[in-house]
């Protein structure tokens, strides 16, 4: 059907929901699953055929652009393809890629899936910053890659020195300035096709591991994600079964987001790929240095789909609000808006329509997802308008969600479908204690329902299970809902918070300030003293303790940290996130500090 707010082709949401044993809910949709292509390499050769001139692939190059249309990169991926099945790579012999986004990087990969062989992008701050080189050494040595690529030999000649790549062929783009022997890229790109390659290209399947993803390792050691073909693939089809519109006309994203990540590295440019639509590659990102390059290059190409983060959003509207060109090229051709990694405040959202109607006259698709990179990764989709943030949606088509209720009103989420994955790069523990004995995915995320009398109205995420603590007093706390509440009551003035209080008989907060948000104060032993910035704090804290339910809702303390999150020590995941369980360890005479009365720098509500 037509939507009349958005004037788009949508499904409108169903979910069906059923008890089953133990006291368990499923949770399913009625809408049905497009068909599953086998490989990522039909679309390949399906768009080549189709429209072999449109552009895939596209990124700056100096003052211009490089651009390959679905033909070149067809050729150029079978090229590739055919000098990895000559040197005898093939699914036991992963292939490790140090650099960032990039269209060489696209390339290698969708060639290295065409053969057979998997990939493992991972994160460039792996690389680049010497204090998280240790997680490149753990990485590498886990996948054993028998070969592994660089955009630029130079800028990663730091990483490429480690003992951990002495026998792997090291392929760069640019190979001047490397540390060890390296084979430019454009040898690779000078491969024969032949009867080789054909024959390797056969043997891959939908159960064919496409990709390694390693998770941020926020509790453990980071965990190897298999992701297969029929995971890619299927996700695609769950999606377009419910948004249809987007396969009524070429679809176009101006994209940051990295691909290391399941969202940027698979969900996005795969969804280009599927659709037969263009994927620019944006090398800027949301970050006080970088936005300026996201912004021209959404002025030059602009979209019809806009993927990002919270962040990227906030500083995406700040920035329209006085660009008027900005503003007409990011609206002008746009269906989608999908936000993604966090809630999008509600002043973000409204103004982002604000926008939208001035320029358009009517409204994007403003639409959230769940899912993790185990699922490939939409599991759990929002597919109709509905004028606020926070709302998941209910389960993809072929996705199984098992609901297990708390006493809180809310559910511990556990799934199953096509787009799960079947486990860990040899890791057989962990892959075990992954699923539940009916085969279900223990995701460790907790839902709640929209409306529990109407469950296609959706769930709402409601944190993660595993960061809930007892107080001494023995009430629950659930952290994640209650740590979301704080951050947008304190907005403005924090930069992140951690919830404190297992085992205590309070909830405390650790604050990390903005750093703008320091006027004069000076430190005590790794916490702030900054009147102006604690009163304002207290007062705000004061407010949200009136209106609290209950001692599980009741923030009753803070310290605010002179030190920010540090990378280096693994009190930051790869995806920019707080590994609150390191923060806690590392920083236990502060957790000390906060539950000490007469501590100079407490605030006590």
């Amino acid at each position: 059907m037509k939507d009349t707010t958005t004037g788009l082709r949508l499904v409108p949401q169903s979910a069906e929901l059923a008890q089953a044993a133990g006291g368990a809910l499923r949770l399913t949709t009625a809408t049905p699953l497009d068909p599953v292509v086998p490989t990522t390499a039909v679309w390949l050769h399906r768009w080549a055929q189709e429209t072999p001139d449109h552009v895939f692939l596209a990124e700056r190059a100096g003052e211009g652009w490089r651009e390959h249309s679905y033909a070149e990169v067809l050729a150029m991926v079978r090229a590739v393809a055919a000098s990895l099945v000559a040197r005898g790579l093939g699914p036991e012999t992963p292939i490790a890629i140090l650099s960032g986004n990039g269209i060489d990087h696209a390339v290698l990969s969708y060639a290295a899936q065409y053969a057979g062989v998997p990939t493992s992008p991972l994160a460039e701050q792996y690389s680049l910053i010497e204090e998280a080189q240790p997680r490149l050494d753990y990485a590498v040595r886990k996948l054993a890659p028998a070969m592994a690529f660089v955009s630029d030999a130079a800028r990663f000649a730091s990483a490429l020195a480690r003992p951990v790549f002495e026998g792997v062929e090291i392929v760069a783009v640019a190979p001047e300035g490397a540390p060890r022997p390296v084979t430019p890229f454009a040898d690779l790109l000078a491969g024969e096709p032949g009867p080789e390659l054909e024959a390797a290209h056969a043997r891959v399947g939908p159960d064919t591991v496409a990709k390694i993803l390693f998770t941020s390792g926020s509790s453990s050691d980071p965990k190897g994600v298999l992701t297969t073909q029929r995971m890619m693939c299927a996700n695609q089809a769950q999606m377009l079964s419910v948004l249809p519109f987007l396969k009524d006309r070429p679809q176009r994203i101006v994209d940051w987001l990295p691909w290391n990540h399941v969202f940027g590295g698979s969900h996005n440019i795969n969804m280009m790929l599927a659709l037969g639509g263009t994927m620019t590659i944006d090398h800027g990102r949301p970050t006080a240095a970088d936005f300026a390059t996201s912004a021209a290059n959404i002025r030059a190409r602009g979209g019809t789909i806009s993927f990002n983060v919270p962040v990227g959003f906030s500083m995406l509207v700040q920035a329209m609000e006085t660009d008027r060109d900005l503003r007409e090229a990011y609206f002008r051709d746009l269906d989608l808006i999908f936000y993604a990694g966090a809630s999008l405040p509600q002043p973000v959202w409204t103004r982002l329509e604000e926008m939208a109607m001035e320029v358009r006259g009517r409204l994007p698709l403003m639409i959230t997802s769940w899912g993790m990179t185990e699922t490939a990764p939409a599991a759990i989709m929002l597919h109709e308008p509905i004028g606020r943030s926070g709302i998941i949606g209910v389960p993809l088509p072929g996705v199984e969600a098992k609901l297990i209720p708390d006493d809180a009103m809310r559910c511990e989420l556990r799934v199953k479908g096509p787009n799960i994955t079947p486990g860990y790069f040899r890791d057989p523990e962990r892959t075990a204690a992954a699923f539940d004995a009916e085969g279900f995915l223990v995701t460790g995320d907790a839902v709640r329902f929209v409306d529990t009398a109407d469950p296609a109205r959706g769930l709402v995420f409601d944190g993660r299970v595993a960061e809930d603590f007892k107080l001494a007093t023995g009430t629950w706390v659930q952290s994640g809902r209650l740590r979301l509440e704080a951050l947008e009551a304190l907005r403005g003035r924090v930069q992140d918070l951690v919830i404190c209080g297992h085992d205590r008989g309070e909830i405390g907060l650790m604050i990390f300030p903005r750093p703008d948000q320091v006027h004069g104060g000076n430190t005590s032993q790794g916490a702030v003293i900054d009147p102006h910035l604690q009163a304002s704090i207290e007062e705000t804290l004061g407010q949200l303790a009136e209106a609290a339910t209950g001692a599980s809702r009741r923030i009753s303390r803070a310290l605010i940290l002179a030190e920010p999150p540090s990378l280096k020590d693994g009190e930051v995941t790869d995806k920019g996130s707080l590994n609150v369980g390191r923060i806690l360890s590392r920083r236990a005479a502060l957790l000390e500090r906060l539950y000490d009365n007469e501590d100079p720098a407490l605030i006590r509500v």
